[in-house]
């Protein structure tokens, strides 16, 4: 008897998830964001950067904080797939950035999609100080004196072992 109870609600819960599973697959419309790709993930401000969407054939719009509304246009050879590539502005603030797109009047957004870092100063090497501090010349200085009395010592040792 107890055999047969759990036979039959084993292949209630079979029949359940069998008629369930088709519905959930069959979903039939094509045109629905399902992927975004950021290329590359992190982007110093002024870079350009390439979306990838997934499930979008018809093209369509990308939007972000960091960067303007943008085109999407279908790749040829890729089934779905559109394409853009935005240039982040200048003022955008680093840290994370959502993108959000719209095809076909279906809408998807992926939090944290790409990361703004802060820009790099060009023609200095970085440096954000012009010249040596008063640390640095201590340093300096310090190693200068050590190198020149070292080497005093080395030559007057030398000399010393000619003479035996």
């Amino acid at each position: 008897m107890r055999n047969t109870r759990a036979l039959a609600a084993a292949g209630a819960a079979v029949a359940v998830l069998g008629l369930a599973a088709p519905a959930a697959t069959a979903g039939g419309d094509h045109n629905q964001p399902s992927n975004i790709v950021a290329l590359p993930s992190v982007i110093a401000r002024g870079g350009q950067m390439t979306v990838t969407v997934d499930g979008c054939p018809q093209g369509g719009t990308m939007t972000s904080d960091a960067f303007r509304t943008t085109h999407l246009t279908p790749v040829r050879g890729a089934n779905e797939t559109s394409r853009g590539t935005a240039t982040i502005k200048q003022d955008a603030r680093p840290g994370s950035y959502d993108i959000t797109v719209n095809c076909s009047g279906r809408r998807l957004t992926r939090p944290a999609a790409f990361t703004v870092i802060g820009g790099v100063r060009g023609g200095l090497g970085g440096s954000s100080t012009s010249g040596a501090t008063a640390t640095d010349i201590a340093i300096g200085g310090g190693l200068v004196a050590a190198a020149v009395a070292g080497g005093g010592l080395f030559w007057m040792r030398r000399r010393s072992e000619r003479r035996i």
